[in-house]
């Protein structure tokens, strides 16, 4: 895949001033923990430091542009999921974090996987119908959630984390799971019934912006 890079304008010159911001603030909190001594809050930031530069890396090392918009998004996931969520309890303090980038998560993968089959489709790469192209792009979704309760499940179980939030009446976290996956579910739906009118030239000017 040919690599290319576009001229930077205000919007993008903000959107890297926000990933700045977001980074120095894990910065901060290194260095706050190892100063108070709170090793494992200063380990587990740097880790979280670490994963925001992995979209970086890989779009340098397979010569991949990737959208400043798009690795903004997948940065304000990590942060908030990460460390907003686990080490400032925001699943605790705010009942609708989770169900918030379950959803949005839903939303922006599905968009993700219907942009990689309208690529193949447009380039005459495949033949499909526009409602499995749809299809795909609900599944792939639905399969990153899925990945992403099984990272969730390790943590706890390998590290003792608390990343599926018990609910009364159902300590094993199952119920948290499930509404994981079935928010997640309705963002890839929405993503793709939207990218199925798209394809059949009923365009919406978000969508087709983001597009």
């Amino acid at each position: 895949m040919v690599s290319y890079k576009k001229e930077e304008d205000l919007p993008d010159r903000i959107q890297k001033g926000i990933t700045f911001l977001l980074r120095a603030s894990l910065a901060i909190a290194i260095i706050l923990g190892i100063f108070n001594q709170r090793w494992m809050l200063a380990f587990s930031t740097s880790l979280i430091m670490m994963l925001t530069y992995l979209p970086s890396m890989i779009g340098r090392k397979y010569k991949i542009y990737l959208p400043i918009e798009y690795e903004l998004v997948i940065i304000f996931y990590i942060y908030a999921s990460l460390y907003l969520g686990e080490i400032h309890n925001y699943y605790l303090k705010f009942w609708w974090w989770d169900i918030f980038l379950h959803t949005s998560s839903g939303i922006a993968i599905g968009f993700a996987g219907f942009l990689i089959m309208y690529i193949l489709y447009y380039k005459h790469k495949i033949e499909s119908k526009p409602i499995w192209i749809a299809v795909f792009a609900f599944c792939f979704a639905l399969a990153i959630g899925a990945l992403w309760e099984i990272f969730e499940f390790s943590m706890d179980q390998i590290f003792g984390f608390n990343m599926q939030k018990p609910m009364m009446g159902d300590p094993s976290g199952l119920t948290d799971t499930m509404w994981d996956l079935i928010v997640d579910a309705a963002g890839a739906l929405l993503t793709s019934v939207v990218g199925y009118f798209y394809i059949r030239g009923r365009k919406t000017s978000l969508f087709h912006r983001l597009f």
